[in-house]
């Protein structure tokens, strides 16, 4: 790959990473102020939200590497009708905004609690619309390896996935911080929701296994360019697409299942956070693997 398709795989893994977190933080947020109050809610996730930001600018600022100049983003502006590119600009920089607008609230507790979950949902669907405008991005009919359905489906799922554990990282964090703070409730709704977060991290897994064997057998139907890419997967990069999937069962699979199975045993914040923070990078390095196999196996057809 060149240094512009290194750019693309940071700002898409970051940037669905970092909305993925924010979609789960704000269902999990509203599930705690429902089971208890917002206090607890902003105690259990607010170092889940200041997670959201950094990874938001780190993808912005590896996507001027692609575009070239900051100044390609203000031109997507008048496109944005007809562009699936300048939608994904305008709307990951709509995203980023909000975000940090209901991030500083959070940490200033300012604007009243009703305000500040109003913004922090607005973020939470253009999180949603920006990971979907990604997807559709790469929809192009010269792509055949690209402009299937396993480009948005893969998009959605691993985003989704990078949130749930970025979710456990920031909520596993904020627990072990608070120590005795943590009466019964506290503990109990953390217990759940860990273990929830570990359930639906092995779930999305599971998808992500299921559909790579669909969209393998989909391109061996296609012929042509689609085969080129299929035949690239098992050869030049047959070592990288092991290890992603080896790297992705180890993180997201083995570790969640224990991280499952031991989310309710006292005194094992260590080893909570151990695991929590490793199947987390495992992860993301698994995605990481998985958009690089996307961006060195793709064959263009026609001019």
């Amino acid at each position: 790959m060149d240094t512009r398709e290194w750019a693309l795989l940071l700002f898409t893994i970051l940037g669905q990473a970092a909305a993925g977190l924010m979609i789960v933080l704000m269902i999990v947020r509203t599930y705690i102020a429902g089971k208890a109050d917002s206090a607890l809610a902003d105690r259990l996730t607010d170092r889940s939200l200041y997670m959201v930001v950094p990874m938001m600018a780190l993808a912005l600022f590896a996507s001027l590497f692609h575009l070239g100049s900051p100044l390609h983003i203000v031109r997507a502006v008048p496109n944005i009708g007809s562009s699936w590119v300048s939608r994904e600009v305008v709307i990951a920089v709509v995203f980023v905004a909000f975000a940090a607008l209901y991030t500083f609230m959070q940490w200033r507790k300012t604007g009243g609690e009703g305000l500040r979950v109003v913004v922090g949902w607005i973020a939470a669907i253009m999180a949603a619309a920006l990971v979907y405008a990604m997807g559709m991005v790469y929809m192009i009919s010269t792509q055949p390896s690209w402009n299937t359905f396993a480009t948005p489906v893969t998009f959605i799922v691993g985003s989704l996935l990078l949130g749930v554990l970025g979710m456990a990282v920031g909520l596993v964090a904020g627990y072990t911080a608070n120590g005795n703070k943590n009466e019964g409730k506290a503990t109990g709704l953390f217990q759940t929701i860990l273990q929830g977060l570990a359930m639906t991290a092995i779930v999305l897994l599971g998808i992500e296994f299921l559909v790579l064997p669909i969209y393998m057998a989909y391109l061996a139907s296609q012929g042509g360019a689609a085969m080129q890419s299929l035949g690239m997967m098992f050869t030049s990069y047959g070592t990288v697409l092991f290890f992603r999937l080896f790297i992705l069962f180890a993180g997201a699979g083995v570790l969640a299942a224990y991280l499952y199975r031991n989310a309710s045993v006292a005194e094992k914040e260590k080893t909570l956070a151990t695991l929590t923070y490793s199947a987390f990078a495992l992860a993301l390095v698994g995605e990481a693997l998985g958009r690089f196999l996307f961006y060195a196996t793709h064959y263009r057809i026609g001019v």
